[in-house]
């Protein structure tokens, strides 16, 4: 964990917030063709007793809801509420991505693929600096929540690089079901938050355009358990049970749709498949063609493609794979 940033006053897009405080400050960066104000309220609450600032963000794709799910219970259930420090909460990043649900920005960008930003770029561009230099130095530890995109469930896990030792800790704590090592991706807002020697934990889980009650429930519990492990949590919240530890994926592979046709789905996702063992059938519209679809080795299943209909090379099964395997 970074030297924590608390102060008396904590200042935020031209705001003071003193200790003690609860407030909603909106960042206005556009607006629409309209002229209308499209504004993106940041939530915070500051415990009188000082303590480390949490960061917890969502939506940074529009149409990825469950995370922004995750945040709004968070916030619901007064979980934000700390019992020392201050806690961030920006449940919609991409409002523009959000109204239409839609994972760009509306020049095109993908927001989570040009930080840091640059003062006079594209409107993502832009935000993205707004973002880093205005709310980002304030803070000590971000979680920030995304899913699968398309129609690709993710199997609920946490991202993390494998050679940040205190954040695969912070990984382990978290507990989610799956740990994938990922390395940071050059423009994402995990790869600046490292540059600036921010602790990140990324959660993915669920698909985009979905709201999974399974999938919000273990990022709620997350942030629970993290929070308790900064002595942030209320002590009147019972503190969520931990999984089995979390399982670890060093390497993983995708299984592509061998014909085009129908996809029928037979497992369920997280399973532990066997290789051979049948996760789908793929079929014509017209009775004629059934492809039985079996595990090319043993695994557990943390992607699946919900897609009801596929081509041929579309990837439909991501599976674990040990070091070992080919």
């Amino acid at each position: 964990m970074t030297q924590s940033k608390e102060k008396d006053i904590l200042r935020i897009l031209g705001n003071e917030v003193p200790l003690g405080t609860s407030t909603t400050i909106n960042f206005n960066i556009a607006k629409l063709y309209t002229s209308t104000k499209v504004e993106i309220p940041i939530i915070i609450e500051r415990s009188k007793k000082p303590g480390p600032t949490v960061l917890i963000t969502a939506g940074i794709h529009g149409d990825e809801i469950n995370g922004v799910e995750v945040v709004r219970q968070i916030i619901a259930k007064k979980i934000n509420k700390p019992d020392r420090g201050s806690i961030i909460c920006i449940p919609v990043l991409n409002v523009f991505g959000f109204l239409n649900m839609d994972r760009f920005f509306p020049d095109g960008r993908d927001l989570n693929r040009v930080f840091p930003g640059t003062k006079n770029g594209s409107l993502a561009s832009r935000f993205a600096y707004q973002f880093v230099n205005e709310i980002l130095p304030s803070v000590d530890f971000c979680l920030d929540f995304h899913t699968g995109g398309a129609s690709r469930f993710n199997a609920p896990h946490i991202r993390v690089d494998q050679k940040n030792k205190r954040l695969v800790g912070l990984a382990k704590v978290f507990n989610a079901p799956f740990i994938l090592y990922s390395k940071n991706l050059e423009g994402s807002y995990r790869s600046t938050c490292a540059k600036k020697g921010i602790d990140i934990l990324l959660f993915e889980g669920g698909k985009s355009q979905n709201s999974s009650k399974d999938i919000a429930v273990e990022g709620v519990k997350g942030v629970m358990r993290i929070l308790n492990h900064l002595e942030m949590l209320k002590p009147t919240f019972e503190v969520p049970e931990a999984h089995a530890e979390s399982i670890v994926i060093n390497k993983s592979s995708w299984m592509r749709a061998k014909y085009s046709g129908l996809l029928h789905i037979k497992i369920p996702i997280c399973k532990h498949v066997e290789k051979g063992e049948i996760l789908a059938t793929i079929t014509d519209p017209y009775g004629k063609m059934r492809h039985v679809v079996k595990a090319s080795n043993d695994g557990y299943v943390i992607n699946v493609n919900e897609a009801p209909i596929v081509y041929k090379g579309d990837a439909i099964f991501r599976i674990t794979k040990a070091l070992e395997d080919e």
